[in-house]
């Protein structure tokens, strides 16, 4: 059993170390956590993951990494050794707004933009206003989602955070102090918004990694939990080499030269494909105005 383990242990080690050769434009972090005996006590441990897509559009799992906790001198640690096995060409970092992540961002990935996770921002806005007004709040919110393009986005943001400046004065302030990064996905071709404007390819990929974890429980120590994950992720990282692009076109060069921030939704200079750009038909930009109405119960009710 020994020699099994070690053996194992030398494959995940050479997965975790191996070179990466950039350019990654686009990178997702996140962190999930099992329960791991250490010192004799059962505490909870976190496993940082990082996927990345080439210039190529190929998806990739980057790195993993055990930790005591998710503060800013674990994610540094993680994020300096993944630069110097050659992580380089970032253009966008999507993760949740953890202090201490963004700021390891900031400090290790130079020139990148941070794309703050937008599930992870609604949830923050619901946690903003009483929870009779939560599910329309969210609705309204999610509107400027669905618009046409960068200008439309922008302008529905506004109005929104403008309608629910008195009435939910906390959530208009967290929508001013988040626009900039909530909307970070804009600058980018909008073939790629989906994919990029929240943490979602990672958190289905944590799921998997739960589902095999959670047949362990507690796992005996640190390196116990390591293998088990590590594996599950070179796993993956496999099936994504042998599966299809995860971006349809490739991503070559990312510069605001190559009409970066038209948010045109079709394919822009400098990004590889057929050869032909894509029409798409023209889609309707949609306002939506919260109001406030008095029901019958003498409460007031948050309506579009």
């Amino acid at each position: 059993m020994s020699r099994i383990c070690q053996g194992l242990d030398d494959e995940v080690r050479r997965f975790r170390e191996r070179t990466l050769e950039g350019p990654y434009p686009y990178v997702w972090l996140d962190a999930t956590f099992v329960k791991a005996r250490q010192d004799g006590r059962v505490a909870s441990l976190a496993v940082l993951v990082a996927i990345g897509v080439t210039a190529e559009g190929e998806r990739q799992v980057l790195g993993v990494e055990a930790s005591p906790g998710e503060d800013r001198e674990s994610w540094m640690r993680f994020l300096r050794s993944m630069v110097g096995r050659g992580l380089s060409g970032v253009r966008l970092v999507t993760s949740d707004a953890h202090p201490g992540l963004r700021d390891a961002i900031a400090r290790t990935m130079h020139g990148a933009t941070w794309q703050r996770c937008r599930v992870h921002f609604l949830r923050n806005a619901m946690a903003s206003v009483p929870a009779r007004a939560r599910e329309v709040v969210v609705s309204t919110v999610r509107v400027a989602f669905l618009q046409p393009d960068a200008p439309a986005t922008r302008t529905q943001w506004a109005v929104v955070t403008d309608a629910y400046r008195e009435r939910f004065p906390r959530l208009a302030t967290l929508m001013d102090d988040a626009r900039e990064d909530v909307l970070a996905y804009l600058d980018f071709p909008a073939d790629h918004w989906r994919k990029v404007w929240s943490t979602n390819p990672l958190e289905r990929l944590n799921k998997e990694i739960k589902r095999r974890t959670d047949v362990v429980g507690i796992f005996p120590d640190e390196a116990s939990a390591l293998r088990l994950i590590g594996a599950v992720l070179a796993e993956q990282h496999d099936e994504w080499q042998a599966g299809p692009r995860y971006l349809g076109w490739t991503c070559t060069h990312l510069s605001d030269s190559h009409g970066f921030g038209s948010g045109r939704g079709r394919r822009l200079g400098g990004f590889e494909g057929d050869g032909a750009e894509v029409a798409k038909a023209p889609v309707p930009t949609v306002r939506v105005v919260p109001r406030f109405d008095r029901g019958e119960d003498g409460l007031d009710h948050v309506g579009p």
